[in-house]
């Protein structure tokens, strides 16, 4: 069982969002909707389905493509603005569906240029309402290393609690020993954190483990005590804690980054 709280909403769940949803394509807003809804099509985090006519209709490229899905029968949908063209941008799903989603389209995220909630910006996917974060300075030792090599030492790390994922550790700069650390041009980004600002591969014994570390220079708001610090992966390193060695966790995400994060290319 994993030390951590696990995700608890079931597949095909659905709620309403309450949040003002918009998108972006070509430096158009696209959708624009106050009546959108979550879907869970799998537990660790929804999708919006959004009303069809909350999407504007000069966009819309009826592709003549019916598909008989799980969640029920839908058309396929492109989107058309002015000379930027996005074949299979998405799905609306006709009477025979799944109660709730007649009507409603799921687009796939990275068919449009950019998701706001309200008026910011929200990466990679829709935040799931049932995850909490929470960033908190601490005074527990934490040691990071690998393969006996000692990476980082930190007596003030901040610990970042994610609904469904391990604690990660977030250490001052001048903690960590870059004589390891070899920097990369990966960028990933998350809905929770925002867009990470540095990247590093870490060299040991002459063998290089890729992306083991990360920074957020400008997290969000809500995450602002990791900005400038640095992170690593609980499952590619050796973290004691309290001086008692952690046992690396076990996730279905790696090592495409945190099971909310996306890489981006820079």
């Amino acid at each position: 069982m994993p030390d951590f709280p696990r995700m608890i909403a079931p597949v095909d769940h659905i709620e309403p969002v309450p949040r003002r949803i918009r998108a972006m394509l070509g430096g158009r807003v696209v959708l624009d909707t106050t009546r959108a809804v979550y879907l869970w099509e799998w537990p660790y985090y929804p999708q919006y389905y959004i009303p069809i006519g909350d999407v504007d209709p000069s966009v819309l490229v009826d592709e003549q493509r019916p598909h008989k899905l799980s969640r029920g029968t839908a058309r396929s949908l492109g989107l058309q603005v002015d000379d930027i063209s996005r074949p299979a941008a998405g799905r609306v799903y006709t009477d025979d569906s799944l109660e709730g989603l007649s009507g409603m389209v799921r687009f796939e995220w990275d068919k449009l240029d950019a998701w706001f909630e309200e008026d910011e910006e929200v990466f990679v996917h829709p935040r799931n309402p049932y995850v909490r974060v929470d960033a908190l300075r601490s005074t527990r030792p934490v040691r990071v290393e690998l393969d006996g090599t000692v990476l980082a030492e930190s007596t003030a790390p901040v610990m970042v609690f994610e609904t469904g994922l391990p604690t990660r550790y977030y250490l001052n700069r001048t903690e960590i020993d870059f004589e390891y650390l070899r920097p990369t041009n990966t960028v990933t980004a998350c809905p929770y954190k925002g867009r990470t600002t540095g990247y590093w591969s870490v060299e040991v014994g002459g063998t290089t483990h890729p992306d083991l570390a990360w920074s957020y220079d400008f997290p969000t708001r809500s995450l602002l005590p990791i900005a400038g610090l640095v992170g690593f992966y609980n499952e590619k390193v050796d973290i004691h804690l309290d001086g008692r060695l952690l046992e690396r966790p076990v996730t279905h995400f790696f090592p495409s980054s945190d099971r909310t994060e996306a890489r981006l290319t820079r």
